[in-house]
Parts: C-alpha cells; structure tokens; sequence
C-alpha cells in the first residue's frame, strides 16, 4: 500500500510515519508514502496556488491549474491512483471504508488549505470524498492522516496480531469493551473479577454485554445491524 499526499505542508504529515507501529510498517515495507506539492506545478511566477472565489466570499480558494497538473502526473505516473478528497462536506468515514481501503494499491490524499479546493478539481478527479465529523479544520492534512492510519492498520502485516482487529471499536456495529492491565488492584480500584478466572468462554460474553452498554451510553441512537 503506497499512500501519496498531495499538500503544501508535508511537514505536518511526514513526521506520523516515523514512529511506533507505521514507521515499523515503513520500514517492513508493508506501506510507502510520499509527497507532491502543488505549488511545484503551478504556472504563477509567486507560486501561488489560490484565488479570490467567484462571486464573492470571505477567503482564497486553491485553484485549479497547479491541482489539475499535479493530479494529471500522479495519474500518469501510477495507473492505480485512487484519489480521496477530505472535505467538510462529505459522507462520514467508517471503520468500514477503512477495511475496504486498505484493500488498495495507491490511495492519494488531496489536502484543502484556505477556503478549500475549486469544485471543478473534486468533480474531475475525485474517486471519494470524506469527512471526519461535523466541524471544519484549517486544513485536509489532519483528515487525511486519520485515514491513512486507520487504512493502514488493515492492511496485512502492519499490526503484529492481526487478531486484534476482531475485538475493535466498530466491529459488529458495537465499540469495543473496557480493557484492563496488570496489576489487579491499583490504588483500591480492581479490574472485573470474572475476568481473573480463567474461563474464557465466560469473559467473551461478558465483553460482548459491556460492549452492548457502551454502544447503547454512547451511541443511543445506533441500532445493531
């Protein structure tokens, strides 16, 4: 899985890889990424890349020539290019987009700045386009590094069990029970006590309820499908 940023900072992205479990990934090569910058194919002699919108409106929006080259190469360059817009206005992203993602060669990420990107860019060329939730950032590099970690883990070899991914947040509809750690009792508070004896079967049903009771506190409106 190769991941490609296309943004104007790529010192807000680079530095996630290099650590903990993705820069093992890196380095494992079960995943690359790499950068392109729009202002090294725009035509303005300043290396701007926005504009006043039409029509009026507070802000500068980024314009369509260095984005339409810059997308133009990356799509030449690699056949497999799947291009995602992170936007404010967009469908939500889903643990299970994440899953279906990683099953990708190349996933390009197009980060707004500004007052975002000229619709004509996303109508051209986006494959997807997602939020992270109901507000708005200064920038699409934030979203797009949530999605690339959460793409990530679900590709093959990036986690060291990948039975962890069974007992997640979001599997099954439900988010995942409460986890505890040694030791047993920590300043008078202890960790549920079927979960010390050793029956399996038992501690299994018992995350299954507690997980039925966060996902009911938490999400009172989300049904199990």
């Amino acid at each position: 899985m190769k991941f490609t940023f296309v943004t104007l900072f790529p010192n807000l992205i680079e530095p996630y890889f290099q650590d903990s479990i993705l820069k093992r990934a890196v380095d494992s090569n079960f995943i690359s990424y790499e950068f392109y910058n729009p202002r090294d194919f725009t035509n303005n002699k300043h290396l701007k890349v926005d504009k006043q919108m039409v029509g009026g409106g507070a802000g500068m929006l980024m314009t369509c020539q260095p984005l339409f080259d810059c997308l133009d190469k990356i799509k030449e360059e690699n056949e497999d290019a799947y291009i995602i817009f992170p936007l404010a206005a967009a469908k939500t992203f889903k643990q299970n987009d994440a899953k279906r993602l990683a099953k990708k060669k190349n996933i390009v990420f197009v980060s707004g700045r500004y007052e975002g990107i000229d619709e004509r860019v996303i109508e051209k060329y986006a494959n997807e386009v997602f939020s992270i939730g109901e507000f708005v950032l200064t920038g699409g590099e934030l979203p797009s590094l949530t999605m690339s970690d959460a793409i990530s883990r679900n590709v093959d070899g990036v986690l060291g069990n990948a039975q962890s991914l069974d007992v997640e947040s979001y599997e099954n509809q439900l988010l995942e029970a409460p986890s505890f750690a040694k030791p047993e009792i920590f300043q008078n508070l202890s960790v549920v006590k079927e979960f010390l004896k050793g029956n399996h079967s038992k501690i299994s049903d018992l995350k299954n309820q507690m997980s039925i009771c966060k996902t009911k506190y938490y999400r009172p409106n989300k049904e199990k499908r």
